[in-house]
């Protein structure tokens, strides 16, 4: 009676640690918990967890445990190659591994969030936006000359540039660029549109590696900051992306260099 009892309770033990193998495979057992994973991980992308998706990850899993049995029993494993490729997704996986450990534990809080918005918000004060035209042009005296009759009145700056810009996409529109801050713009253009006021136009055209611009402004406005709702997601990724990169500065100056 005893030997029965104990043979029962050595199935009813034996039953939950078979059933945590979801299939096996020439005696290579798939477990349970890496179905769930691959599951989870799907879920993660947007995947809608099921038991059509299950079915769909256990015969996935299937299908690569008997592609590496028969990769590792040719020996493939083995080669240079495949041995480097193996070894740099090892690599990748742990990196990425680490700075998700390392995010988790140092989290970009909210008060990280509205703390560097306040500060971007600070130092973007008195900014100007600016309601803008131009005229492109392929060399100088062809500039000279537009910008002589422009000022003249003997033709108007929408036509001009519509007439002369090689510009495609303002040229079209009598030059117009729209509303923007100058910083929108490269270097010697900005330059020159900072240096306008309202009505304005520049009496010398400005050089660029696009052309030669004639620029007018037509009105000026100072810049609306967006409120912190519209952009903390770009500013949590800047912040994260920030305390990534001092990390990884961390680790190499902590460590040995030869």
């Amino acid at each position: 009676m005893k030997r029965i009892s104990l043979f029962v309770a050595a199935c009813v033990l034996a039953a939950p640690v078979y059933a945590q193998n979801v299939a096996t495979v020439n005696g290579q057992p798939i477990t349970q918990a890496s179905l769930d994973q691959f599951v989870s991980l799907l879920v993660k992308q947007g995947a809608q967890d099921s038991p059509q998706l299950r079915d769909q990850v256990k015969q996935e899993l299937i299908n690569r445990t008997v592609a590496v049995q028969a990769a590792e029993k040719a020996g493939i494993d083995k080669q240079p190659q495949v041995k480097q490729e193996i070894e740099l997704s090892r690599q990748g996986i742990l990196v990425r591994a680490l700075m998700d450990d390392h995010l988790k534990k140092n989290p970009i809080t909210d008060a990280k969030i509205q703390a560097e918005y306040d500060q971007i918000k600070k130092e973007q004060a008195g900014r100007m936006e600016y309601k803008l035209r131009h005229i492109l042009v392929k060399d100088e005296k062809t500039a000279v000359d537009l910008t002589a009759k422009i000022k003249s009145k003997k033709v108007t700056f929408e036509a001009a540039a519509k007439k002369n810009s090689i510009d495609p996409g303002s040229g079209k529109k009598g030059g117009e660029l729209g509303w923007g801050p100058a910083t929108n713009y490269v270097p010697q253009f900005a330059q020159a549109v900072e240096g306008l006021k309202k009505g304005q136009m520049t009496d010398k055209p400005v050089q660029t590696q696009f052309g030669w611009h004639i620029i007018q402004v037509e009105d000026t406005r100072p810049m609306k900051f967006p409120d912190l709702k519209d952009v903390k997601p770009q500013i949590e990724q800047m912040l994260r992306q920030q305390a990534l990169a001092n990390y990884q500065q961390e680790l190499l100056k902590s460590a040995k260099i030869q």
